[in-house]
């Protein structure tokens, strides 16, 4: 879908964002990482989320997925939801502290025997992955373990926030491949070198296939899949769930996803994320419009 024309009031209103977010992140820095983490945390999801109606929206998409759920436990994924999104948003802009913590994230699962196979066989693999803990501890975690490791990522609709944003996560590590014709140029051509790619797959795409996510139809896009039957690559769900203490994390390296058709292998990695969500609600970002019609616009 085209983007929305920018009109002078929606640029302005776009600047007055960034200055305010912007202003957040840089007071928050002033903390101690320990103590920036939980604050930014409790601010979006007692101040932003509200105002933002992100409780009306985690509320739409619990009842329609899981209407069985006891009012108190909406309740209290209403506020812990957007407490995961702060810590995460307050994380990737940490750098190196947020980069160290990372680092020291154990890995388990029987993704990562195959993970580190295929480095020594030089095969490449895409490490699908979804808005679940924090996405970024993962890339960061790798490279620091000497992968090759880049990531595909969305540009902001905000262009004021993009620009710092893209800077964000591109300290966390490098290359990044902006989602576009050329960004997929640059990723495939990282694939055929044997790199890992990393990409995030659990958001609504209109052009997807009407696949299956929590008993309810959700489209999602073939990429990596197609992508892994294309160039050979090893297809591993790989997620970081925030530990107890709301700052560290460990890392999920699921079973690599058997070869088949794009289909069924796609409609494997959610079935294997819902697995996990339904484990560790509170970390799955339920703000998203997830369960959208096609033509419905973008969320």
């Amino acid at each position: 879908m085209a983007a929305k024309p920018m009109t002078p009031l929606r640029t302005l209103g776009d600047f007055t964002k960034n200055l305010l977010i912007r202003g957040l992140l840089g007071a928050a820095k002033l903390l101690p990482y320990r103590w920036r983490v939980p604050f930014v945390g409790a601010l979006v999801s007692k101040v932003l989320a509200p105002l933002a109606g992100w409780r009306g929206r985690i509320r739409e998409n619990l009842s329609h997925v899981l209407p069985e759920l006891p009012e108190r436990e909406v309740k209290r994924l209403c506020r812990s939801v957007p407490d995961n999104a702060g810590r995460t948003l307050i994380e990737i802009y940490s750098g190196e502290a947020f980069k160290s913590r990372a680092a020291k994230a154990p890995i388990s699962g029987p993704g990562l025997a195959a993970l580190e196979a295929a480095r020594e066989a030089g095969r490449p693999v895409i490490l699908v992955t979804g808005h679940m803990g924090n996405y970024d501890v993962v890339r960061a975690a790798l490279i620091a373990r000497g992968h090759n490791m880049g990531a595909l990522y969305r540009r902001m609709r905000n262009p004021y926030f993009n620009a710092h944003y893209v800077r964000a996560i591109s300290a966390i590590g490098e290359p990044m491949f902006e989602q576009g014709r050329t960004g997929m140029m640059q990723l495939v051509k990282h694939l055929r070198k044997g790199g890992v790619v990393g990409i995030l797959t659990d958001l609504h795409f209109g052009a997807g296939r009407e696949l299956m996510f929590f008993g309810k139809p959700a489209f999602t896009s073939l990429i990596t899949a197609e992508l892994a039957l294309k160039y050979d690559a090893e297809l591993i769900p790989v997620y970081a769930i925030r530990k107890e203490n709301g700052l560290d994390f460990e890392i999920v390296a699921q079973a690599p996803v058997a070869r088949s058709d794009p289909e069924t292998m796609t409609q494997a990695v959610n079935d294997g994320l819902e697995r996990l969500v339904r484990t560790h609600p509170e970390q799955w970002f339920w703000i998203h419009r997830r369960w959208k019609s096609p033509g419905k616009p973008t969320a």
